[in-house]
């Protein structure tokens, strides 16, 4: 199965946030991801919008690009802070990160 069948993809568009209060700084998200993640002067790792700005509000999401989709899960598998979340936007169900069933 791939990532995208796994995830429930084919239903819709996702995206992505991350828990700065979680956050370990580590950066492997900016590894995996950098189109979408990237590590600010305070340390932390947010999300990137479609501009290349790092979207620095609480609870800030950005689609998730289909190509990047792989990336992205593997960045919130690898995550040591589990800070990463990823959900569909169509009913907010986490597929990915902490919360995901």
């Amino acid at each position: 199965m791939s990532v995208q069948q796994e995830a429930g993809a084919d239903s819709g568009a996702l995206e992505v946030w991350i828990d700065q209060d979680l956050c370990t700084g580590d950066g492997i998200c900016a590894q995996y991801a950098p189109e979408v993640f990237e590590l600010d002067i305070d340390g932390l790792a947010y999300v990137k919008g479609a501009d290349d700005e790092l979207l620095q509000d609480r609870g800030a999401t950005t689609p998730v690009p289909l190509p990047l989709l792989t990336d992205v899960v593997d960045s919130a598998k690898e995550c040591p802070g589990d800070c990463i979340h990823v959900r569909r936007v169509s009913d907010s169900v986490e597929v990915y990160g902490p919360d995901a069933e």
